[in-house]
């Protein structure tokens, strides 16, 4: 098995190339081999004569012809192209000497399913202007098609009005009405009733549950699964009510619970008033109806304790799909709000971060000084390693990784991670100033360590990376970009070069008063184990890679030159 690399071959030094057939047809009207540092395929007038073997015709996976292999003595090509091969020390190693185009033979021992844990040289990394992306789609303000702002939201609660929140966009879940609960008033209770499921939850934070004695229903429930509501034990009030199910009487006991200044003896149990608990972080911590509704209403700046009921459809009684609950929007001037989008909006606004320990950090690539940053959400601890003096915070290099053991630290082939992280470092090296953020708690976009191990089997049995989330009920990418945008606005990055192939991580810095200026690709060697990972991102994924070959990625890397390599090709 081969690696990808130089060969030597009669003390002459040789470059394997990958050849393709450029023309369909059962000629062969062009041959060319795809030169990454022109952006352009190389036709058969810019190589040697002696320059092809093994004609063999091959379908590549995306159309695109490969006539096999050819070999290239260093310098006959004007550009450097991408190659396969080894770095073989002498003629004895093949069947017989190079000999023109009778070399076919030279070429019936290689293997190009090798994996290489080369990157590629710095040199070939180019700063782009261009994402294909629009500026208004990083805006963590600018609400998701179909959705009110939730400035709107706010200002509708802070007038006693309602807002639906929905917690998927796609409408596959739930939309609940929500209200301020110390501006209820009999008439929003009918009108809640008359519309959602008839019945009506309190929103609560933990401290006035405790302070009015309200249990959990059942406690364990709350420990085992994070996903599901946390209820209490239900309540009326104790006085000013009948039978505590009517309009007024439900408005009463909410107005109760709401207010500062109740005791455990205003209220009796059980009642027909859900509370439930909202858990600390909110939408941050979890993304469910309560902590929205909770969270919505402390950004009105009233009291945080919300009224909600899940809305029905009329037809049928079932859950209401996104359809009818902009409808209801429409109808009643509602405004209507993804929790997605409140995500994004309290990112925007909040520090979640704290740095508490900086360092001098020696690398292999060189010095480097270290941020350690912590989350105020769940005390994950990420970390930011700068290079030189970037005081003035503008055009910054920087590259946002997310954390893979697998890929960054035991060097699996199936990713690109390991080999994307030390490019980046070199690139900042040589640069002489940047900024490399590690994102954890990233480990398989997202998904984590074990379910990406699962996710590793099902690719085994023909998945791709993608399938195999969806197979296993899991986003395809579940990663989040607000924290690395903090850490790099605390360190004092404004504007910068963003080192990414990946669109999904341009736009999520974006909004948090950075500046993405341009973007530097970040191309690494392609195996047998990683091409499908890694041409399933760019169909699926929308991946951006430094030169695409129509229809498919190429089948090869291109090596990395030492600097005497270098020179000899400057001499060559």
């Amino acid at each position: 098995m081969c690696r990808y690399g130089r060969f030597y071959l009669a003390a002459q030094k040789y470059v394997v190339i990958k050849v393709y057939k450029l023309n369909a047809g059962p000629e062969i009207d062009e041959l060319g081999a795809w030169d990454h540092q022109m952006d352009r395929v190389l036709l058969s007038s810019h190589l040697p004569s002696h320059a092809f073997a093994n004609t063999r015709l091959q379908q590549g996976p995306g159309g695109l012809n490969s006539i096999g292999f050819a070999v290239i003595r260093k310098g006959c090509l004007k550009f450097r192209c991408y190659a396969i091969g080894d770095e073989l020390n002498g003629p004895g190693r093949f069947n017989k000497p190079f000999n023109k185009n009778s070399n076919g033979p030279v070429f019936q021992g290689l293997d190009a399913s090798g994996a290489s844990f080369r990157t590629v040289g710095a040199e070939i990394t180019q700063d782009t202007r261009d994402f294909f992306v629009s500026d208004a789609e990083g805006d963590p303000d600018k609400p998701t098609d179909g959705f009110s702002s939730i400035d709107q939201a706010i200002n509708a609660l802070r007038e006693g009005k309602f807002v639906i929140a929905v917690d998927d966009e796609n409408g596959d879940n739930e939309g609940d009405l929500v209200m301020a609960a110390t501006l209820v008033n009999p008439e929003s209770i009918a009108f809640m009733i008359r519309n959602g499921s008839g019945i009506i939850s309190v929103g609560m934070r933990e401290e006035d549950l405790t302070r009015l004695m309200i249990p959990m229903m059942s406690p364990i429930t709350e420990i085992e699964d994070i996903t599901a509501a946390a209820s209490t034990v239900t309540v009326d009030a104790r006085v000013g009510i009948s039978t505590g199910v009517s309009a007024a009487d439900r408005a009463k006991t909410i107005l109760t619970l709401a207010s500062p200044d109740s005791k455990p003896s205003d209220l009796r149990r059980p009642g027909h008033i859900f509370p439930l608990k909202y858990r600390n972080g909110g939408v941050l911590k979890r993304a469910g109806h309560t902590e929205a509704s909770v969270d919505l209403v402390a950004l009105a700046g009233l009291r945080p304790v919300s009224i909600l009921s899940t809305v029905m459809d009329p037809r049928d009684g079932s859950l209401a799909g996104i359809t009818v609950l902009q409808q209801m929007a429409m109808e009643h001037d509602i405004p209507i709000i993804s929790i997605a989008d409140l995500i994004r909006y309290r990112r925007k606004r909040e520090k979640l971060v704290e740095l508490i320990a900086v360092s001098r950090l020696p690398t292999k690539w060189g010095l480097f000084r270290a941020y350690c940053y912590q989350s105020k959400l769940d005390g994950t601890e990420h970390i930011a390693v700068v290079k030189g003096d970037i005081d003035d915070g503008e055009d910054v290099l920087v590259r946002v990784h997310s954390e893979c053991l697998t890929g960054d630290i035991l060097g699996s082939a199936r990713c690109d991670c390991g080999n994307q992280l030390e490019l980046a470092m070199k690139l900042i090296e040589k640069a002489g100033r940047g900024v490399l953020v590690y994102l954890r708690g990233h480990e398989g976009r997202g998904i984590g360590l074990g379910q990406k191990l699962r996710a590793y089997n099902l690719q085994d049995q023909g998945h791709d990376t993608v399938e195999a989330n969806v197979e296993l009920g899991l986003a395809v990418d579940a990663r989040e970009y607000g924290i690395g945008a903090q850490i790099l606005r605390d360190i004092g990055v404004r504007t910068m070069r963003l080192m990414t192939n990946n669109p999904a991580k341009f736009i999520g810095l974006k909004g948090y008063g950075l500046a993405v200026v341009g973007r530097v690709p970040v191309i690494s060697p392609i195996t047998e184990e990683n091409q499908k990972y890694l041409e399933t991102k760019r169909t699926k994924m929308g991946h951006v890679y430094g030169s695409d070959l129509p229809g498919s990625l190429p089948e090869f890397a291109n090596p990395q030159d030492t600097p005497t390599e270098q020179e000899d090709d400057n001499q060559n």
